[in-house]
């Protein structure tokens, strides 16, 4: 279906062709600095069936300047049509949160820490990640084995040359971010501990077991973000082992952690999620997009760990276990508290949104109209009201709705 919908676009194209909206040459020149890369890049790829760009022809791949001038007239329509679409895309999202923050609702972006190898970014950028004279990359990101795989994870992306980064104050950063804070209105950055130190591992090996672990930039990029952007709406990504450097740099920077509250009963450093023991400064999550659903570990988790959870929870069939366990992130003192919409409906293994390491299935549930209602709407209310996590403006709305119904 994904792929299919290309040829539709490719109709929308020729008509939006013949009448362009009057906003489009500006937005293009607007968003020129990345754009002009990006829609070279995907027009590139078509043309070239696919392949990734280290497999292109030379004088593509290292980007002469006479190759791009030639292929920027050959493929002037295909540059165009993506011009067009990051436009419409981008139309929709601006209309799309503008509704939800008049609303009183906050976008929360994901940034990951690294990009694809074979991306844009890279591709136009490749000084500032660490590649050969061929522009292969020397080493790679992953993690290194443990109790959970003995390989190790090979992720395979680049990794960043922090130290010509640092020559032009991090510029591809500030633009990175810059771009999200406008995107969203708090953005989350994945992998936080990798801006402390970061496991490289050899660029031709296919586990990760030969790595190694590299200083990072530490606050020196923080600090040159907020000289330039000011202070950031941030999340930080810090879940699993963590050495005191990184518990460092997360308080230096001032962004709030996150805390799981299933990891309070597995087998992780259970103590540091135990609701009671959590920061004001944090956000809680009763599971992320890479947890199974409340229900689904309440059926899957080990006995004991479900047993620990219900005693420390008091988790009741009568209140039904994904409330008890979303009390529990609702009632600590973490400023913000963030629940999955399968574990509000009340939904089981059937609705996980992501299994790591693993291909297919992923990242396709949704919500039905029929699975949310007043009931819930209420029941949810009322919790939030309970733990004081109603703000202000929907409280004034719920009482004039009560006194209309009374």
């Amino acid at each position: 279906m994904y792929n299919s919908r290309y040829a539709l676009l490719k109709k929308a194209y020729v008509r939006f062709m013949k009448k362009q909206p009057e906003d489009f040459a500006s937005f293009c020149e607007k968003e020129a600095e990345w754009l002009e890369d990006y829609a070279l890049f995907m027009a590139l790829k078509d043309a070239h069936g696919g392949i990734a760009w280290f497999e292109w022809e030379k004088e593509l791949k290292t980007r002469e300047q006479k190759a791009l001038s030639e292929a920027k007239e050959t493929y002037a329509d295909d540059i165009l049509f993506y011009k067009m679409l990051q436009y419409l895309f981008f139309k929709q999202w601006w209309a799309l949160k503008e509704y939800v923050n008049e609303k009183g609702i906050e976008i929360i972006g994901d940034v990951p820490i690294y990009v694809a190898g074979d991306s844009a970014d890279v591709w136009a950028n490749p000084a500032q990640f660490y590649l050969d004279e061929n522009l292969d990359p020397i080493d790679v990101a992953g993690c290194p084995p443990d109790a959970f795989s003995a390989d190790g994870q090979l992720w395979g992306n680049p990794l960043f040359r922090w130290d010509e980064m640092k020559k032009d104050g991090y510029s591809w950063w500030t633009k990175r971010i810059k771009a999200m804070s406008k995107l969203y209105d708090i953005v989350r950055i994945d992998h936080f501990r990798g801006f402390d130190s970061y496991y490289a591992i050899p660029g031709t090996d296919d586990t990760a077991r030969n790595g190694e672990w590299r200083e990072g930039p530490g606050m020196d990029l923080f600090h040159a973000l907020e000289k330039k952007l000011g202070k950031l709406n941030i999340i930080v990504e810090d879940l699993g082992f963590l050495t005191p450097s990184v518990l460092k740099l997360v308080k230096d920077s001032g962004f709030p952690g996150m805390k799981v509250v299933q990891f309070a009963f597995d087998s992780r450093e259970g103590s540091d999620y135990l609701p009671h023991n959590y920061p004001t400064h944090c956000v809680v999550y009763t599971g992320t997009h890479d947890n199974d659903t409340i229900l689904g570990w309440m059926n899957t988790a080990p006995k004991a760990s479900v047993k620990f959870a219900k005693e420390y929870l008091n988790l009741t069939k009568e209140e039904g276990y994904n409330w008890g366990m979303m009390r529990g992130a609702w009632a600590s003192v973490g400023d913000l508290a963030i629940v999955p919409m399968q574990d509000i409906i009340g939904v089981g293994s059937e609705g996980r949104m992501n299994t790591p390491s693993t291909l297919g299935g992923n990242w396709e549930w949704r919500a039905t109209a029929d699975q949310i209602d007043n009931k819930l709407t209420k029941r949810l209310y009322k919790y939030m009201q309970m733990y004081g996590r109603v703000r202000k403006d929907v409280k004034e709305e719920a009482k004039e709705e009560a006194k209309e119904e009374a």
